[in-house]
């Protein structure tokens, strides 16, 4: 009767230690308490989902028409909105849903994040290439080289690796193992690191592949 995943916010990483001494680095997210928003299902929408709302908002930031969306449930402004599957029979509008609901210590996850923004960057720092010599009268430092040649193919493929934007992307990180659930902070903690800044909205949900 619950959603497979919820909505967080990324405060950081630290570390705990285990009975035997053992150092485990964690990141901790400020998972909930997300609500619930919109209810679909098959009849009307063609397949079943709740939309979850997280974060606080200003009113006078909200356009009309998800001002709008937001007065249906009543429930308040949040900043964030995604849908979430899983067992929703018994979830209403207004609903509430704390990281203690969904999520256990020892549960495997994926999380997804936008990485951190770089800007435009060149090959070295965005594709780890090794680079030219620096003496002996090399004018060849930091430059991608050839990219293709002009008689065939006369272009250059899709993919190739080259300088442009760097992060700033939807990432996700598969098989995170939940290292602890403390409900009553709304906190949890993952074993390792996540994508994002500080305080960057993640979505937690149950590992797909696990």
């Amino acid at each position: 009767m619950m959603v497979n995943g919820i909505l967080g916010k990324k405060l950081g990483m630290t570390q705990i230690f285990t009975e035997s001494g053992m150092r485990i680095p964690v990141t901790v997210i400020e998972a909930g308490p997300c609500t619930v928003v919109q209810k679909k299902v098959v009849d009307t929408d063609g397949y079943d989902a709740v939309q979850l709302g997280f974060g606080e908002q200003k009113a006078h930031r909200i356009n009309k028409p998800k001002m709008g969306h937001f007065k249906k449930a009543g429930k308040g402004v949040f900043a964030s909105l995604r849908e979430m599957d899983g067992e929703i029979a018994e979830l209403e509008v207004g609903a509430e849903i704390v990281c203690g609901d969904v999520f256990s210590a020892g549960d495997i996850v994926d999380v997804m994040g936008t990485s951190k923004g770089k800007g435009f960057q060149g090959v070295m720092k965005r594709w780890n290439f090794s680079g030219g010599r620096s003496t002996h009268g090399s004018k060849f430092h930091r430059a991608p080289g050839a990219i293709g040649c002009s008689a065939w193919p006369s272009r250059v493929f899709k993919g190739k690796k080259m300088a442009g934007q760097m992060g700033n992307e939807r990432v996700t990180i598969q098989n995170l193992e939940i290292v602890d659930v403390r409900a009553d902070q709304n906190l949890i903690l993952v074993k390792g690191a996540i994508p994002g800044p500080k305080n960057g909205l993640v979505t937690i949900r149950k590992a797909i592949k696990a």
